[in-house]
Order: structure tokens, then C-alpha cells, then sequence
């Protein structure tokens, strides 16, 4: 596989595939279709007969922005960590580290049935529909929050404490790496940000697996239900902070609609849509966290903080796109978004 938009071997992959999947039909019965999902890990639809399974694979060797994320091995030992927990995930059926099978290291998982959610305003589903699907999306989260990560394998997974510190100071360097312009909200940002992280995101006891992009887009919702099937795209899960998962799911309620997939100005209410503060709140009570006043309190700068680590990474995604190794459809439309978005994070930045 030369690049992410060459076909897959079929004959290859059905070779490696028929000891790891018993009564795998015959070659000529497997398909593969290429999947909009993942900017970064391309991703396939297998069928073969009446099975199906989803192969995320490394990207072809290409100028990235951040190499780390593209770590397949990591998926597979969360995923593979969380399987007996209550957070939904697929099941891993094998992970392929042989380049010569497909000329990247690939994993293979269970397709998981349900729908994903590409319309925040849900607007095929009933006010109560999309009241459950969110309090099972913040349900969700707090179940991931409580994983007891060590219990789990994972405590070489990141590092425990002083991770807003340290993506604060990664964040910087890569904008600073690819930057092709001068925003000057992301400077004002790239000031503000170290100054005021808060005491209370200092703690290291808070220290928890994330999901690193948990957004509606990343949920597969049980078909006909309104309950969370499986959580998806796990390429940015590392040790961190709570707060951090939490909040960057909440950028939906200040991102204006039809920009990354926001809902700000949207009648909420009448959509049968959890506000903001109940959203936070309905979190906390299923964490088990008694610091609602003092979340609520230094609430700015964990938006302000996503808001810059986004800008920083559409910033990677434009230097791409200006060099032409950018292959993702929408690519240059999500590189547009890094002034508005850094742009947001300061407005945010300016309530604390």
C-alpha cells in the first residue's frame, strides 16, 4: 500500500486474515471499501459473507504533525485494556505489525452496528432521542474517567501529573514548526495559557486514561437506541487530565453550527439538548466529582485550552495542505479553521 488512497492487497490481507478469523469465506467473497472517518489512520470496511470488521492502518511515510498519533500499537492496548469495562469499545480481532502484508502496520477490529451521528441537531431523531444520546455520551465519559488505568496495564501508557504543563509547552513547538502565518489570537493564546493553568488541574491524583477527541462524531450509538455502542478513534488517548476530555467534548455547545459540528445559538431546549452547565454537571454526578463550583470556576481555561490545541493542529493539517501531502477531501477546509478557532479560544480565555 503505497499510500492511504491505493487499494488494499485482498489477497495478502485474506492470507493473514484466515488464521485470526475462523470460517473466513474465500477470497473472491472479501471486499474492502475505503471509509470517510479518519484524517489521519486510514480505514477500511471488510466483508466477507456475512462478516465484517473495521482495518485501521498506518498512513503511508509522509510529512506528519504528529508521528505519535499515528501509533496503531496504542490503539490496540487501549482498546484491548478497556474490553472488560463498562466503556463500549470494538473488539480487537488482531494487530499486524508485518509491513510486508500490506506495506503498513494495520490492525484488524469487530464491526460494531449502530449509527454515528454526523448532525448535532439530530434532526431524524425526537427531542427525548437526543436528550438520552447526550446524557449517554457524558455517561460514557465518566465511565472512561474511572478505568482504573494501572489496574488496566496502561501505566506506561503517559505520564501522571503535570499534563496541561507539558501539552501547553508540545503545542507551541508545533505550531511554532509549522506555522505559515501569524494569528494573532494563537500568540496571545501562547502567552496566556501557561500562566493560568489552575491550581486545581495541577493535581496528580487526577491523573486518568482520555480519550483525546471524544466528540459525538467518535460515538456509534446502538441502532433504533439511544445508548453508546462503541467509542471510536482512539489515536490521541494518552494519561491526562479529565477536565481536558470534558471540556473539548463541550467546544460543540460554543463552536457556531455548521462549523465543526457546533450548536451554539441552536434553541437547545426545544431539541430536547442538555445545556452546557447541565451537561458538566450531569459528569460530575456520574465521576463522582463534588467540585462542580470549582470546575465551573476555572471552566475558560480548559475551553481556552482546546481551543488552542485544535488551532495548533489545523495549523499542521494547512502546512500540509500548502506542500501538497494533504490527502483527506476536507483537509484544506479544516486548515481554514485555525484562525477562527484560535480566535474562540481567546474570546473564551477573556471570562476567567
Amino acid at each position: 500500500m503505497a499510500s492511504a488512497s491505493d487499494p488494499l492487497n485482498l489477497p495478502a490481507l485474506h492470507a493473514w486474515l484466515r488464521p485470526h478469523c475462523p470460517g473466513l469465506g474465500a477470497l473472491d467473497e472479501l471486499t474492502a471499501q475505503r471509509l470517510p472517518a479518519g484524517q489521519s489512520n486510514p480505514t477500511w470496511m471488510l466483508r466477507c459473507g456475512h462478516d465484517a470488521w473495521v482495518l485501521r492502518a498506518k498512513p503511508a511515510p509522509v510529512a506528519e504533525l504528529l508521528p505519535s498519533a499515528h501509533a496503531i500499537e496504542r490503539e490496540v492496548k487501549v482498546l484491548r485494556a478497556l474490553a472488560d469495562t463498562p466503556v463500549a469499545v470494538p473488539q480487537v480481532v488482531a494487530l499486524c505489525e508485518d509491513e510486508s502484508v500490506l506495506g503498513v502496520a494495520f490492525y484488524v477490529m469487530a464491526f460494531v452496528e449502530g449509527e454515528i451521528v454526523r448532525d448535532v441537531a439530530m434532526p431524524d431523531k425526537t427531542p427525548a432521542q437526543r436528550g438520552a444520546m447526550h446524557r449517554s455520551a457524558v455517561q460514557t465519559l465518566a465511565q472512561l474517567h474511572r478505568v482504573d488505568w494501572q489496574a488496566k496495564g496502561l501505566a506506561d501508557f503517559g505520564r501522571a501529573g503535570g499534563y496541561f504543563e507539558r501539552l501547553i509547552g508540545r503545542w507551541i513547538k508545533q505550531y511554532r514548526a509549522t506555522q505559515t502565518e501569524t494569528l494573532p489570537a494563537m500568540e496571545h493564546l501562547m502567552a496566556w495559557l501557561p500562566q493560568h493553568i489552575p491550581e486545581a488541574a495541577r493535581r496528580d491524583e487526577d491523573t486518568c486514561l482520555v480519550h483525546g477527541d471524544y466528540r459525538l462524531e467518535n460515538l456509534m450509538f446502538a441502532s433504533g437506541g439511544s445508548t453508546v455502542a462503541a467509542v471510536l478513534d482512539w489515536e490521541l488517548s494518552t494519561l491526562g487530565h479529565p477536565l481536558s476530555d470534558l471540556a473539548y467534548h463541550a467546544l460543540a455547545w460554543h463552536n457556531p453550527q455548521g462549523v465543526l459540528r457546533g450548536m451554539a445559538g441552536m434553541d437547545l431546549a426545544a431539541l430536547g439538548i442538555p445545556s452546557e452547565t447541565e451537561m458538566v454537571a450531569a459528569y460530575c454526578l456520574a465521576a463522582g466529582r463534588s467540585d462542580l463550583a470549582q470546575i465551573e470556576a476555572d471552566w475558560p481555561f480548559y475551553l481556552a485550552f482546546n481551543c488552542f490545541r485544535l488551532a495548533a493542529i489545523f495549523q499542521g493539517i494547512a502546512q500540509r495542505v500548502s506542500q501538497g501531502v494533504a490527502s483527506h477531501p476536507q483537509a484544506m477546509e479544516t486548515a481554514r479553521m485555525a484562525g477562527p478557532t484560535a480566535a474562540l479560544g481567546w474570546q473564551l480565555a477573556q471570562a476567567l
